[in-house]
């Protein structure tokens, strides 16, 4: 699982994320991180973040950029 050493994320990123209501299917939410919210380095489960879109969840995915 990537997305959860704070260092790795920051805002503009393109990331997967895994919302509250999403977290027993697992479904992945892809956006662009607004703000993190988690002030803690590491983060088993994910640093929780908001895209621009508005919508909260946990990184699980950082998408890669070519």
């Amino acid at each position: 699982m990537q997305g959860q050493n704070r260092k790795d994320i920051y805002p503009g990123l393109e990331v997967g994320i895994i919302l509250k209501k999403d977290q027993r299917n697992g479904n992945v939410t892809y956006g662009i991180v607004k703000d993190l919210l988690t002030s803690s380095t590491f983060h088993s489960r994910g640093i929780k973040v908001r895209l621009e879109d508005g919508q909260v969840g946990r990184v699980c995915e950082i998408v890669e950029e070519n």
